[in-house]
């Protein structure tokens, strides 16, 4: 199993910046692919972002391309997303995912195997 602990949500006024981070624990692979995604009340869950941990190609939806930056720390086990010039519409529950190999299409969140808990984020305008 894998654990994936998410952290570096709250609150910030519009045009603010947060980081939020990701660790994982428990199982390795060789190849994975990790992902951000974010639901807000009332709507699907939607990709925001996704990196393959081996070569770090990264992947952006189109709302928070330019925005938002997605990377990973190897040594600590750790996904991170940079999360710029926010906007009222980003605010949401953002969750982060992993999945085993690259088979998958990178946005697809019914592949991907294991999920963290989730943390908030609300921008105030």
């Amino acid at each position: 199993q894998v654990q994936l602990v998410e952290s570096g949500g709250g609150l910030v006024q519009a045009g603010g910046s947060l980081r939020l981070s990701c660790t994982a624990s428990g199982r390795t692979f060789t190849s994975f692919r990790m992902g951000w995604f974010r639901q807000a009340p009332g709507k699907e869950r939607d990709v925001v972002a996704a990196i393959d941990w081996t070569n770090r190609k990264t992947n952006y939806a189109d709302p928070v391309k330019g925005r938002f930056t997605i990377s990973r720390d190897n040594t600590k086990n750790t996904v991170y997303l940079q999360m710029t010039s926010l906007k009222p519409e980003d605010t949401a529950v953002y969750y982060c995912a992993l999945v085993v190999g690259y088979g998958s299409r990178w946005s697809a969140s019914g592949a991907y195997n294991f999920w963290g808990q989730g943390t908030q984020v609300t921008v105030s305008s």
